[in-house]
């Protein structure tokens, strides 16, 4: 059975959405940066942390990561700043 969604590995990443994450001071390099970007499909891709395996114990009923998924932390200001590239519908 296929999900209503699939991420489409063959999709280019476009254009950052906010500041990059040496603009943000949220790197000491190119190792470590968490950013947004928006695909050539529109999908969105978000580089971060994996917790995934830190918070699946704790999660609230109706959320789980599915196979294939991870639970991926961004820092708020990071998200903060790709707002602003954000349509408000």
């Amino acid at each position: 059975m296929s999900q209503p969604w699939e991420a489409d590995p063959d999709a280019a990443l476009t254009r950052r959405l906010g500041k990059s994450p040496t603009e943000l001071g949220t790197t000491g390099g190119r190792d470590g940066c968490p950013d947004v970007w928006e695909l050539d499909n529109g999908d969105i891709a978000v580089i971060g942390r994996d917790l995934t395996a830190a918070y699946e114990t704790g999660l609230p009923a109706d959320v789980a990561v599915g196979e294939g998924e991870r639970l991926v932390v961004i820092p708020r200001i990071t998200f903060l700043s790709a707002k602003a590239d954000l349509p408000d519908a």
